[in-house]
């Protein structure tokens, strides 16, 4: 079968060769390349940028599948020499051949050098990621660079000729600077490889603002994939700024997984820097000093996550600094408990075991990390409720998201007064009426929001009994918050509203309550049925329909002719079971057995005189 398909191949025709010489389009990559003739000019006009991101999204970077990408490569580059029949080297030896600009003849030859610098630049971005695992491949990576950026320069020389119109000489140069700056950043020039990063960057820039709109998001993207690197350059070099701009950068996402991750590392070391300045910490009016190194990164990063959370707007970046913050928090609170694992006392008071006035600085700092992570629970759970709201069916959400159910918000308030309840029985917290205050009434306040969608779930399911008692018990939950309300000391924004929106549900709970009561009576569903099935006019007597409502014209008649009818008359004849009665008329007429047989049998054994007498005293005959 092998064999076969070789000979038929053998045998095929070249017909890309022959439809290019009869002028016809050709398929595949010929198609495509013939497309490089400018029709206003006359010139090759290769969009680099272009070609590469479209092959790059359908041969595997969309997953980062480097190794499908660079097979892609070479599969195209042995097409387009096998269409140019410009072969390097025999079966048996490779003659590698240079392209000069004499010989750019067809803009078939502009895609060699520029697939030969993608291949090499996807076997270096490979080697990368297996680097981390396998040092010994990073010398490997470096080499593959080193290749991509001497054909990035061929290219750039090849697209330097007359035969090449302005865009194809700027998207060459960009795309030479690109490759440079990557191998400058891996070796770590910091320099260069800033002033290549920014020359690229601008020409994209420039590229983008003279074409069409649907064009220009490809280079507009690519400034974004470049900016990363820019600063990460720039705060290498000693520009302190740079950090803000990276975390920023961070938070949005922007850039390459290895970009990322290399973000993620120098963020860590930029904290552990400032940490060194970070040794106490004050809260609810007691300072105690914080020694543990990982306990200071996390401070230092709820710091800036207050920053980052006052200026974000998306509540999805908003969600992940708070996921971020959280297993922070907790990686500090298990740091601190390993520091202090062998002391007895520690571990009880956290675990509420033992109870002490005087609590010690490390049990109060346990406090404060746990206070810390409940409370960014709390704001968590409550932006996700906010998000969440708007998917409840009253607010017609998007058909393509998830409908939330009341239960489910229900459970979010649930988990809420769970974190409140935590909060208010840490250690070193008995003598804070204040903030115990606090956190009681907003429990309560938490409590009539989750019976409130408690009772919405009653009332889907039309219990209207259930759904009117939560109701009250809402009310009830409400004026107990807002009296609580009054008598805390808090801040004066928050607690002005927390009120509003208590009162706000007080409001919806009112109306809810009144419609719920209708519907009780009404229950509209349940007697639309009922009227569907009635009739207006029946022809039944009045005392076969007692049991169903219709209009009887002749009851509404005045005339006293009028007769209605109410009952049959007479009556129509029932069956009725009669009281049973027993005769004993077959006495008479029975026939008994005639016994004479028997009396004379007797009579013969009485009989005997005096012989039997002697015979049975004698012999025994009497005896059986």
């Amino acid at each position: 079968m092998i064999n076969g398909s070789v000979i038929r191949a053998k045998e095929k025709p070249d017909t890309t060769t022959a439809k290019m010489a009869a002028g016809e389009p050709t398929d595949g990559v010929d198609s495509e390349i013939n497309g490089t003739i400018s029709a206003a000019t006359g010139l090759y006009c290769l969009e680099v940028l272009q070609i590469i991101k479209e092959a790059q999204q359908q041969h595997g970077l969309r997953h980062g599948d480097y190794q499908r990408y660079r097979q892609y490569c070479s599969r195209r580059l042995r097409r387009i020499r096998k269409s140019l029949h410009f072969p390097q080297g025999t079966r048996n030896r490779v003659h590698p051949k240079a392209i000069s600009q004499d010989m750019l003849t067809d803009g078939r030859y502009l895609y060699l050098p520029l697939f030969l610098a993608e291949r090499a630049w996807a076997y270096a971005m490979q080697l990368k990621a297996e680097a981390n695992t396998e040092p010994r491949k990073r010398p490997h990576m470096i080499a593959r660079l080193k290749k991509a950026e001497a054909h990035a320069a061929e290219l750039l020389l090849l697209c330097e000729s007359n035969k090449c119109d302005a865009r194809t000489k700027l998207e060459a140069q960009a795309y030479c600077s690109f490759i440079k700056a990557s191998l400058a950043f891996e070796k770590e020039n910091w320099k260069t490889a800033l002033e290549l990063f920014t020359s690229a960057k601008t020409v994209y820039e420039k590229l983008g603002s003279a074409l069409v709109d649907e064009i220009k998001d490809i280079y507009l993207q690519k400034c974004d994939e470049i900016s990363p690197n820019i600063r990460y350059c720039a705060y290498n070099i000693g520009d302190d700024s740079a950090i803000q701009d990276l975390m920023q950068m961070r938070l949005k996402g922007g850039g390459t997984d290895s970009m990322i991750s290399r973000l993620d590392e120098l963020i860590e070391k930029t904290r552990e820097r400032q940490s060194a300045t970070l040794s106490e910490v004050t809260w609810r009016g007691r300072t105690v000093p914080v020694k543990s190194e990982r306990v200071r990164v996390c401070l230092l990063t709820a710091q800036e996550s207050t920053k980052q959370l006052a200026e974000t707007t998306d509540v999805e970046s908003k969600l992940s600094v708070y996921e971020t913050l959280l297993k922070e928090l907790i990686d500090a609170q298990q740091a601190l408990r390993e520091d202090f694992k062998d002391d007895a006392t520690f571990k009880q008071l956290i675990r509420g075991k033992m109870t002490d006035s005087n609590v010690p600085n490390s049990v109060y700092l346990h406090s404060y990390l746990t206070y810390m992570r409940l409370t960014n629970t709390v704001e968590r759970n409550l932006l996700m409720i906010k998000m969440m709201e708007n998917s409840l069916p009253e607010n017609k959400p998007n058909p393509s998201k998830k409908i939330t159910k009341p239960q489910d918000l229900a459970r979010l308030y649930d988990i809420i007064a769970q974190s409140l309840t935590e909060i208010s029985s840490l250690p070193g917290l008995e003598d804070d009426l204040t903030l115990i205050q606090e956190i009681s009434a907003q429990i309560t306040g938490y409590k009539a929001f989750r019976c409130y969608y408690i009772a919405r779930t009653y009332l889907a399911a039309k219990k209207w009994q259930e759904a009117l008692a939560l109701y009250e018990r809402v009310c009830s939950y409400i004026d107990q918050a807002l009296k609580s309300y009054t008598a805390v000391k808090m801040d004066p924004s928050r607690k002005q509203k927390e009120c509003e929106q208590l009162e706000k549900l007080k409001r919806d709970v009112d109306g809810e309550k009144y419609a719920c009561h209708a519907s009780s009576l009404l229950d509209v569903e349940g007697a639309t049925d009922l009227m569907s099935g009635l009739t207006v006019k029946s022809t039944k007597i009045l005392e076969d329909r007692l049991d169903q409502y219709c209009e009887d014209p002749q009851l509404l008649n005045s005339k006293k002719q009028s007769t209605v009818k109410l009952t049959k008359f007479p009556p129509s004849f029932q069956p009725v079971p009669c009281k049973p009665l027993f005769f004993d008329v077959a006495l008479s007429k029975v026939a008994f057995p005639p016994l004479s047989d028997k009396l004379d049998q007797k009579q013969q054994q009485q009989g005997g005189g005096l012989t039997g007498l002697v015979k049975g005293w004698l012999w025994g005959g009497g005896k059986k």
